[in-house]
């Protein structure tokens, strides 16, 4: 997504803003659309209009929550050998009043689709105010700023179950839960390891086999749960479960082996066999439920 943002036609300043948004994390927002997926509405154009409109508006709300936080670390990150390059703010790409007129701009964009989707709206002020919370104190508080970290996943499903108004299960929650936690302790894992305890302050209270600990724990928690729903709900998707179970032991050998996992995004976009075992979950998925 980098790659896109450095190639398109627009002016410096109006490119660095825009990596200011950080769209390479726009992905996570994919969490969304769990529900259009297995609630079966995704043949229904007003409910992929819904769930998209959904997606926009985390989006921009998660870029805000970015803004802030860059502008939050500015000092310590111009001090971070590559943060000090890559981050806009940090670089001085972007001024500060830049940075406020765009995070101004994206709170009201983000108020205004509120105001049509008011359930979703809800959803992403409990996402603002909770992560707003975890950059000026949660962010250093052990075992909670993992918690924290996953909780904006598990938000985001529910902002798709509430832009189509159906129920999101507690197999979908517990599920989300679990695969969340294990990508934050893998990222908090590979910040120990690659940076040490420089690279945050919150990582003084952790120790790498505790954290793999953590990991372990919740992908077995992911296999599990999902594996109950799917028998206990979605039986004619059994076969999809030998197609996460290999994504977690990809995932897993990125991380340890090719030294990935600091950012699950960043694992994703440079490993094809995890981008084809997405691939081939959704359209596994997309395919067993409209047949059933």
């Amino acid at each position: 997504m980098n790659n896109i943002v450095s190639m398109l036609s627009l002016p410096p300043k109006l490119r660095a803003l825009l990596r200011l948004m950080r769209p390479r994390q726009w992905i996570k927002n994919a969490f969304v659309l769990a529900p259009l997926l297995f609630a079966g509405e995704f043949l229904h154009i007003g409910s992929v209009v819904n769930a998209l409109g959904a997606v926009v508006l985390f989006c921009m709300a998660s870029s805000a929550v970015y803004i802030v936080n860059d502008w939050r670390d500015v000092e310590r990150d111009r001090q971070h050998p590559l943060k000090s390059k890559t981050r806009p703010l940090a670089s001085g790409d972007v001024s500060q009043r830049a940075a406020l007129r765009l995070l101004i701009v994206l709170g009201v964009l983000v108020s205004l689709g509120g105001l049509v989707m008011p359930k979703v709206g809800l959803v992403i002020l409990t996402y603002v105010v909770i992560n707003l919370t975890y950059t000026f104190w949660l962010k250093h508080e052990p075992v909670l700023d993992i918690f924290t970290i996953a909780s904006g996943f598990v938000l985001r499903v529910y902002a798709g179950g509430m832009a189509l108004d159906v129920p999101v299960s507690g197999w979908m929650f517990v599920t989300t839960l679990c695969l969340a936690l294990y990508l934050a302790s893998v990222k908090r894992r590979q910040e120990l390891l690659q940076s040490g305890i420089d690279g945050r302050k919150v990582l003084e209270k952790y120790s790498v086999v505790l954290v793999e600990r953590y990991a372990e724990m919740s992908a077995t928690g992911a296999l599990i749960f999902y594996s109950l729903f799917i028998m206990s709900e979605k039986p004619s998707m059994i076969m999809t479960i030998p197609v996460v179970l290999f994504g977690l032991f990809r995932y897993w050998y990125v991380v340890d082996m090719l030294e990935g996992g600091e950012s699950p995004t960043d694992a994703l976009f440079s490993d094809r066999q995890l981008q084809l075992v997405v691939i081939i979950w959704v359209s596994m998925c997309t395919w067993l439920l409209m047949v059933n």
